[in-house]
C-alpha cells in the first residue's frame, strides 16, 4: 500500500514537471523566439509608448465614455467595460430577443448621431453598416468594415479639416485583405488608421 503510494507521488510529481513546468516553458520559449510579436500579443508602441495592440480594438472615447469626432471609431464592443480583453464574449442572445433588438436600436442611433450629420444625404437606419449595429463574437474586434469606415470619413475630414480623398487615400492604405485570399470580408484596421491620422496633425 505505501509503495503504492509513493509510487503515484512519484509519477504525479513527473507529470506535473513536464506538463506544468517544462512544456510551458518551451512552448513560450519558442514563441518569444520565433513568434515575438504573436507572443506578446501583438502591442503597438508610438514614441516607446504603448498605445494600443493591433488585435483588440478599442475606444476612441473622452473621459465621460463619449466618442472622440477626430477619431474613426471601432465597432461596438459586447464586453464590459467596452473592448476589455481580459474578458472576451459577445452576447449570448438569439436574433428575435428583444435584448438583442434594443442594443442594435441604441448602437444604431449611437452611429447616426455621431455621422448622419456629416454623411450626404443624412444616414438612416437603412444605410448604417452591420458592424456598426452589432458586436463581433469576441466582442474586441480591432477592425471595420471598408463601407464603414467610408461613411466616417466624412466626419473625420470635416472635423479634422482634410480632403476626403486624402481620408479615403489612409482607409485604402491601413485595408487588410481576405484571409488567406478568399475567407471574410477586407477590414480597416482603426489603431493604425487613428495613428495615422495623428501624425498627419
Amino acid at each position: 500500500m505505501l509503495k503504492d503510494l509513493i509510487t503515484s507521488a512519484r509519477g504525479m510529481l513527473l507529470v506535473t514537471l513536464l506538463c506544468g513546468v517544462l512544456y510551458p516553458l518551451l512552448v513560450t520559449g519558442i514563441g518569444q523566439v520565433a513568434f515575438p510579436g504573436n507572443a506578446n500579443g501583438q502591442q503597438v508602441f508610438v514614441g516607446g509608448r504603448l498605445v494600443g495592440s493591433k488585435i483588440i480594438g478599442q475606444a476612441f472615447t473622452d473621459a465621460k465614455g463619449n466618442p472622440l469626432p477626430q477619431y474613426f471609431q471601432t465597432r461596438p464592443s459586447g464586453t464590459t467595460p467596452a473592448d476589455n480583453a481580459a474578458a472576451t464574449s459577445f452576447a449570448n442572445y438569439g436574433p428575435n430577443s428583444t435584448v438583442t433588438e434594443k442594443a442594435i436600436a441604441a448602437n444604431i442611433s449611437a452611429y447616426i448621431a455621431l455621422n448622419g450629420r456629416y454623411y450626404p444625404g443624412g444616414l438612416t437606419p437603412a444605410k448604417v453598416p452591420v458592424d456598426a449595429a452589432d458586436t463581433s463574437a469576441s466582442g474586441v474586434d480591432p477592425d471595420i468594415s471598408v463601407r464603414n469606415a467610408r461613411i466616417q470619413a466624412y466626419r473625420i475630414a470635416a472635423v479634422r479639416h482634410l480632403s476626403l480623398a486624402k481620408v479615403r487615400h489612409l482607409i485604402s492604405t491601413y485595408t487588410s485583405g481576405r484571409g488567406l485570399g478568399f475567407s471574410g470580408e477586407p477590414g480597416v484596421d482603426v489603431l493604425e488608421l487613428n495613428l495615422a491620422l495623428n501624425r498627419l496633425s
